[in-house]
């Protein structure tokens, strides 16, 4: 061919196309989506009748529906009880320098930690940036592992050229972001201190979350054992210290102590199980968020209530750490000894199950005409990469062609995991392993956040990809430092619902913890679902035979399946197995008077009927006011918020209200329907004239106090008629002061509402009126919260005295797609 004349020879294209422009990009994978319309391109002129063009839409990205839900995201976090929750904080005016390992993750959680070096680097760039800056002294995390690895050279490095920096080695036992390996080599704290200080540290320090495990400890002269409560106080002593101090923060890794504990057997402890829970009091929570700010958990969870959002511990996924006490509420209370207690279905056998999955047809077989792809979208750490591991080993005993990619990075710490199953009547079948843009014949949607996301929907076809949603809502990391954080579910079904077909909706959490007792087998009750609704094509005996070689709680993820697919062929049935479990599902109220007469009823309690008729009697006005203005078909929105705003500064908690909001809300009795066995329940206040401060701090430090503490808000709670009086001994201090006047600031401010509100200022009005439900929590997190209420008060007041013109022009609400 090439001896041929120029213009009989053919044209090889090959990295350039006719215009000399490249034909395939040189980056990213070469898929089918992305050849297509070349050859489209090139072939379609030359056979018109093949009609290319007209396939082409298929393997197009297609537009996607945007709205609210487009900025929800799922960020890899520290695990529930992570030692770095507390290890990577620094003081105020520090900063930490990052590394290799889970800890990096401080680096977009707002803790004022930066950069990221190789192992063996760490500190390297701040011994050359430093002869340039101001700062005089940085902080510098690096993982017990990394050090073993080469930190240790780090170190020297530091030390010889004389660097003011405080080395945080994070000891925590295991290399747990690659599956929990034990660090190679021997490594122990006490080495780690002899190294540091006889390779010239100037001074080396010990922080842990149990100083008890040093007595007897032989360590190096002049080295200090400090409690993890001490922290802050530790690092700002060390940064003060010229030259290369070492603070060797010692706790288990959280993960490693969940794969130890589940080892445990009643004649052999492979690590201690301590015998206590700790348990949120609803009523007495204030919803402010600081347990989640103290503990950075992700196992503090929303609590939807009449009240307003409070907390929740996630008992399934709480590793026990208990730094979530810290925060400074008194809704805390420990539950020691006991179990939690089982559903009474927890007791149906797996043979019960197929019993009644008898009287349900089994689904088609799949034909496979083609190869049939299922994109599983999960949270990393629940089993989304078993799930697939399960179908492709079923498909393996069948004969069949599977493949399955993983799309995981920080796979166990609650990022966003994606598998890409494939499976074909055999390998031969198989030509690549991820699933194209719009090829997806089925998703199994296990957190809708992760499947909201773009790279998800862009594998779904409208019409055509079928759908199981699990409408649990699991919080993002951003829960943790903002109470009012909202996943928007409904909008991310919308987006799910845009991009593909039909669809199976269900909350596999709370089917898993109803019947089961355990959420944890949520993804595989959805692969069951899935089964049933013929959209995993693999043979019931083949998928129940994986779970057996999968040899991991084989009974229970037995029966998880078998409940998913109960739940695909009668919901109903499903939902009667759960019962009589207690499921609470709140409804906000419908109308203004459900709303005011539920909280006069609580106020009658707080105090007296006299009380609550005040709050009914300034809720009126405000009313009277917005039906004059707009009404009888008036939504009544202001009136609504001041109702909730008027309640809260009302209903300030003193000490009377939570002894009885301990003692007479039934918070006891819903402690014996959740635990069982014998178990007593202690208490974490803060008593103002016994409370000692917090080391370093000015903030008072939390005790623990017996049953007794039981006896004694009993006695209190009826003392509730001192309230305000003369007689109170607890009125007279700085907050309770601070609570009545706040109380007469808002009646005040209804009084204006009442007399003001007009069409020109209403959105001011609204907007004042709910400022107060903004000031949450108790003590100082309270007062700060009421500080920025009051500049937002200021600043609402000028805009409702002079309101600004609104825009008369229609507005048309119209779908955006990306």
């Amino acid at each position: 061919l090439y001896n041929l004349p120029p213009q009989a020879r053919p044209q090889v294209l090959g990295k350039l196309d006719l215009e000399g422009q490249p034909l395939l990009s040189p980056l990213g994978e070469l898929r089918p989506s992305r050849i297509a319309p070349v050859l489209v391109r090139w072939l379609g002129p030359k056979l018109p009748a093949l009609r290319l063009e007209e396939f082409l839409p298929q393997f197009c990205r297609a537009e996607l529906l945007s709205n609210g839900a487009d900025a929800v995201k799922r960020t890899p976090y520290f695990c529930s009880g992570c030692p770095h929750n507390t290890s990577t904080r620094v003081p105020e005016g520090s900063r930490a320098l990052a590394g290799i390992g889970c800890h990096f993750m401080a680096s977009w959680m707002k803790r004022d930690t930066v950069t990221l070096t190789q192992m063996g680097g760490e500190g390297v760039p701040w011994v050359a940036a430093s002869r340039f800056s101001r700062e005089k002294h940085v902080f510098q995390n690096l993982g017990d592992g990394t050090y073993y690895h080469s930190g240790s050279l780090a170190i020297r490095q530091a030390i010889a050229a004389r660097a003011n920096i405080t080395y945080k080695i994070l000891y925590n036992d295991a290399v747990a972001m690659t599956g929990g390996q034990p660090v190679d080599g021997k490594l122990s704290v006490p080495q780690i201190l002899q190294q540091v200080l006889s390779e010239g540290a100037v001074e080396a320090v010990v922080v842990t979350d149990e100083p008890e495990n040093y007595q007897g400890v032989t360590l190096p002269p002049g080295v200090a054992v400090h409690h993890r409560s001490e922290l802050d106080m530790v690092q700002r002593r060390l940064r003060e210290i010229p030259g290369v101090t070492v603070l060797v923060y010692d706790q288990t890794c959280a993960a490693e102590k969940r794969r130890r504990r589940k080892k445990n057997k009643p004649d052999k402890t492979v690590f201690p199980d301590p015998p206590r829970r700790m348990v949120i009091n609803p009523a007495v929570c204030e919803g402010c968020g600081d347990c989640g700010v103290q503990s950075n958990c992700l196992s503090i969870l929303p609590l939807e209530t009449p009240l307003g959002r409070k907390r929740q511990i996630d008992q399934a996924s709480c590793n026990k750490d208990y730094s979530c006490a810290e925060g400074f509420c008194p809704s805390f209370v420990s539950v020691i000894g006991g179990q939690l207690r089982k559903p009474a279905a927890a007791a149906l056998e797996l043979r019960q199950l197929e019993d009644m999955l008898a009287a349900y047809p089994l689904p088609p077989a799949y034909g496979f005409e083609k190869p049939f792809e299922m994109l599983v979208a999960g949270v990393g750490g629940t089993g989304v990469v078993t799930v697939g591991a399960l179908v492709t080993m079923a498909a393996h005993l069948e004969g069949k062609g599977a493949s399955t990619l993983d799309f995981m990075g920080f796979a166990q710490k609650g990022g966003a995991v994606m598998s890409h199953l494939r499976v074909a009547r055999s390998p031969q079948a198989l030509h690549q392993v991820r699933i194209d843009l719009q090829q997806a014949d089925a998703l199994l949607a296990c957190d809708l956040v992760v499947a909201a996301m773009p790279d998800a929907l862009a594998t779904m076809r409208r019409g055509h990809t079928r759908v199981v949603a699990n409408e649990n809502e699991t919080p993002t990391a951003e829960f943790t430092r903002d109470p009012d954080v909202d996943i928007r579910k409904d909008e991310l079904l919308a987006k799910i619902m845009d991009a593909g077909g039909p669809a199976l909706r269900l909350n596999a959490q709370q089917v898993a913890k109803g019947v089961l007792g355990d959420p944890i087998g949520a993804n595989i009750l959805m692969m069951g679902a899935a089964w049933q609704l013929g959209l995993v094509p693999v043979s019931l005996e083949a998928l129940l035979r994986a779970i057996e070689l999968n040899n991991v709680a084989v009974e229970m993820n037995k029966k998880a399946f078998m409940l998913g697919r109960l739940v695909a062929a009668d919901e109903q049935a499903a939902a009667r197995l759960a019962q009589p479990a207690k499921v609470v599902q709140f409804t906000p109220p419908a109308s203004l008077e459900e709303l005011v007469n539920f909280r006069a009823g609580w106020l009658t309690q707080y105090q007296d009927a006299a009380y609550a008729q005040q709050y009914r009697n300034a809720v009126a006005k405000v009313e009277a006011r917005e039906v004059a203005l707009e009404g009888a078909a008036s939504k009544r929105a202001v009136s609504k918020a001041v109702a909730r705003s008027l309640f809260k500064v009302m209903a300030y908690k003193d000490e009377y209200e939570v002894a009885r909001l301990h003692t007479q809300t039934g918070f006891l009795e819903g402690l014996g329907e959740q635990f069982e066995g014998d178990f007593r329940v202690e208490y974490h206040l803060a008593p103002p004239l016994l409370a000692r401060k917090k080391p370093g701090s000015d903030v008072p430090a939390k005790m623990r106090f017996g049953p007794w503490m039981r006896s004694a808000f009993r006695m209190l709670a009826p003392l509730k008629r001192l309230r305000g009086t003369a007689f109170d001994p607890f009125g007279y201090t700085h907050e309770r002061r601070a609570e009545r006047r706040l109380r007469s600031d808002y009646l005040a401010l209804v009084d204006m509402l009442a007399a003001k509100l007009s069409a020109e200022n209403r959105a001011a009005a609204l907007k004042l009126a709910q400022v107060a439900e903004s000031i949450r929590g108790y003590g100082h997190v309270k007062a700060a919260n009421m500080a920025r209420a009051q500049q937002e008060t200021a600043r609402l007041l000028e805009e409702f005295r002079q309101p600004r013109a609104e825009s008369n022009a229609e507005t048309k609400v119209v779908q955006l797609y990306r």
